[in-house]
């Protein structure tokens, strides 16, 4: 079987057995921008609306303009945050293995040594690490691979692309983050505040919701963390604008 073969046959494996979908590779950069867009964005209303004796009486254009001011420029500073983070933890993973790749090169001897020290904390008898150890060392790469593994412990960040990552972070803060903003947008003659409240609440459960979707894990952990935690959050946004009302 050749390499395009199986990589192909993996890959709709992971299709087809495993559920893997965009949605899934980039799960945390959407949960992490989706829920910081949805709390900031709130916050600015929940700050203005704690400031006010009457919550729903805050002027529209004061909420829009400092609201989606807080959506773009903070939408942009976390996505190229997360951009430069995974730039730069893929230097120091390349500089780390580039100089345990010189040492597998030149000290193959105490290379193999610390392999089967490891293998055989994993576990492994003496004679089995040395073969599993043998085997490594005719592989310099995946014993390089295996060293930053278990000895450096350090995890591989070079197949994440940091741009698609950015980028990620940047939509989903920008789209979960403009629901709470929505009353004020394409409603008139309600209570917007109060509106923008149930927004935000659905926009944390349809977060949550596609959490679970993907991780298969319990409702109660994956919505009832979402819901929880930004409802903490957006709660002590309004708290904290009580101490500015006139």
């Amino acid at each position: 079987m050749t390499q395009k073969s199986l990589s192909k046959n993996l890959s709709e494996h992971l299709k087809k057995e495993h559920k893997m979908t965009p949605v899934t590779a980039y799960l945390k950069e959407i949960v992490y921008g989706g829920t910081d867009g949805i709390v900031t964005t709130f916050a600015v209303v929940g700050g203005f609306a704690g400031a006010q004796t009457d919550v729903n009486a805050i002027p529209i254009v004061v909420v829009l303009l400092f609201g989606l001011a807080n959506l773009f420029a903070d939408g942009t500073s976390m996505g190229l945050s997360n951009f430069l983070s995974i730039r730069s933890g893929q230097d120091v993973y390349n500089a780390e293995r580039a100089r345990e790749m010189n040492e597998v090169k030149t000290n193959p001897k105490a290379e193999f040594e610390e392999t089967i020290e490891i293998l055989m904390d994993k576990g492994f008898s003496k004679k089995d690490a040395e073969e599993i150890a043998k085997l490594y060392s005719k592989n310099p790469e995946y014993w390089t691979d295996f060293m930053m593994n278990h000895e450096l412990e350090l995890p591989n960040p070079t197949n994440e692309n940091p741009y698609l990552t950015g980028l990620a972070t940047f939509l989903a803060f920008l789209v979960f983050g403009f629901i709470p903003l929505i009353p004020y947008v394409f409603f008139r003659g309600v209570p917007l505040f109060t509106l923008s409240v149930v927004f935000t609440f659905f926009a944390l459960l349809l977060l949550g919701v596609l959490r679970l979707k993907v991780t298969k894990e319990s409702p109660m952990r994956s919505v009832g963390e979402i819901l929880l935690l930004g409802g903490v959050s957006a709660t002590l946004a309004f708290f904290v604008g009580t101490f500015f009302r006139a």
